[in-house]
């Protein structure tokens, strides 16, 4: 029979329009194989509710699988160890994968390409780093002229159709058990919420496109109000490779107006983070732009100062949008796109707290957790990016809120406040509030403190 061939899965966790399933099915038996190495990225592992949407998204494609007569193989370790291992233990030809971009994945793409035959494919964004460059031949480090440049090149590459059969070798590897991973949390259940809010999977990615595909029209304005339901909310089915970008850009391409322009440039801004990753692996960790160290309050170094990121992480500042945002977090693993930038804005500069410290909540918290999305937001925010916002441009969380007509998402999220009426739900005066906090610090107040502990890391730096 022929040898094997081995589809190694990441956050690809897809049948439809993946070029390594669809190569590798041409080529002879497939055996899918997921590693999941949790040392490899270090402070970076996969965090707690992107667990949970990776246990029930491995679930869903083991079905699929299934129905083709065919099983996914999990082992648990050292990625490169293990597939190496797989292919002397079942004599396989290659090992198919498509490329991933976080540090720890670079590194172990070349290792392992040093010990096995490993064909690594592109299928995960638009176009893959590189792709584009500036007139020297440059990668990119600001997005609007890769954006320009990105969509001079679009359409992307037509789709790839589910493979039409998948062979089984003639003898399945050990794998483990996916309960025995404990990926789900028990001990509490923090969950619960989660799972009432989404559907996951490949099918439920397809269902969500199509479902939301008729209001991309009104995606400009609606993106940036909480209350409404105009999300796409396709952030975790993307990031955990259920649906390909590709497949996304044709089915919503060719709809006039600003809001499918919008969501494509969002699309766009995937790549680029990708694209500022490669050229700065630590960008996680590590600042692009110097002065800014002396300006953060340390959690570390006092308890008041851990006390408000822990009121910040809880949802408890005393300003509704910021704290609405927070619940929304913890309860269901995302935040809307606009809330994410008050709220991070909030962490920052009214509290002058270190974006990392931001940037290590988010990642434990949300299902769409990326490694270079997640760093390149928050050092956007943070004003101290490659391509970012300036620091002194301090979003103002309470006429945010009223702009974009935060009412109804601040009744949901923040229940103590249902009462108050619109007029006073965005501010509520002190005797209005009841269990609710009085704000931890005034809007002006934390601006003015903001200013100065800027001009002063400056004038240091």
């Amino acid at each position: 029979m022929t040898a094997p061939q081995i589809v190694w899965l990441r956050r690809d966790l897809r049948l439809a329009d993946h070029p390594a399933f669809h190569t590798a099915a041409q080529a002879g038996p497939v055996i899918p194989v997921y590693v999941l190495d949790d040392d490899a990225a270090g402070d970076h592992a996969i965090g707690g509710a992107a667990r949970w949407w990776l246990h029930h998204s491995l679930e869903s494609l083991s079905r699929s699988l299934a129905r083709r007569h065919s099983r996914i193989v999990l082992r648990r370790g050292d990625a490169v160890r293990e597939l190496a291992k797989l292919v002397e233990e079942t004599g396989a030809e290659a090992v198919h994968a498509l490329r991933h971009y976080e540090p720890w994945w670079r590194k172990a793409q070349g290792k392992l390409a040093q010990r096995i035959d490993l064909r690594l494919y592109d299928g995960n964004y638009l176009m893959p780093p590189g792709a584009v460059t500036t007139n020297g031949g440059d990668p990119y480090k600001i997005y609007t002229p890769f954006a320009k440049a990105v969509l001079d090149h679009m359409p992307p590459r037509e789709c790839l159709p589910e493979p039409d059969v998948l062979h089984s070798p003639d003898r399945w590897p050990d794998s483990d058990d996916l309960g025995e991973w404990e990926l789900l949390p028990t001990r509490p259940d923090w969950a619960g919420e989660i799972a009432a809010f989404w559907q996951v999977g490949e099918a439920a990615a397809h269902e969500r496109l199509e479902e939301w595909s008729g209001d991309v029209a009104r995606y400009a304005d609606a993106r940036n109000l909480p209350s409404q339901d105009g999300s796409s909310r396709l952030s975790p089915h993307l990031h955990w490779g259920e649906i390909s970008p590709a497949r996304v850009w044709h089915r919503l391409d060719g709809r006039r107006g600003e809001g499918w322009a919008t969501y494509a440039r969002e699309l766009i801004w995937r790549d680029y983070a990708q694209n500022v990753i490669c050229q700065f692996p630590g960008y996680a960790s590590e600042s692009y732009r110097d002065g800014y160290s002396g300006l953060w309050r340390n959690p570390h170094r006092g308890h008041l100062i851990a006390e408000e990121l822990q009121a910040w992480q809880r949802g408890r500042t005393g300003y509704p949008i910021v704290d609405a945002g927070m619940r929304q977090l913890w309860q269901t693993g995302w935040m809307h796109n606009r809330v994410r930038m008050v709220a991070a804005s909030f962490l920052v500069k009214h509290l002058l707290i270190d974006w990392r410290h931001g940037e290590g909540w988010f990642w434990d918290c949300l299902v769409d957790a990326d490694f270079a999305n997640n760093a390149v937001n928050w050092q956007w925010v943070a004003g101290t990016g490659v391509d970012s916002n300036m620091f002194v441009r301090i979003m103002a969380p309470l006429s945010q809120s009223e702009k974009f007509d935060a009412a109804g998402y601040i009744r949901e999220y923040v229940p103590e406040l249902a009462d108050l009426p619109d007029d006073q739900i965005h501010d509520p005066p002190d005797d209005c509030r009841g269990d609710y906090p009085v704000k931890i610090i005034g809007h002006r107040e934390a601006r003015e403190r903001a200013l100065s502990a800027y001009r002063a890391a400056k004038e240091e730096g």
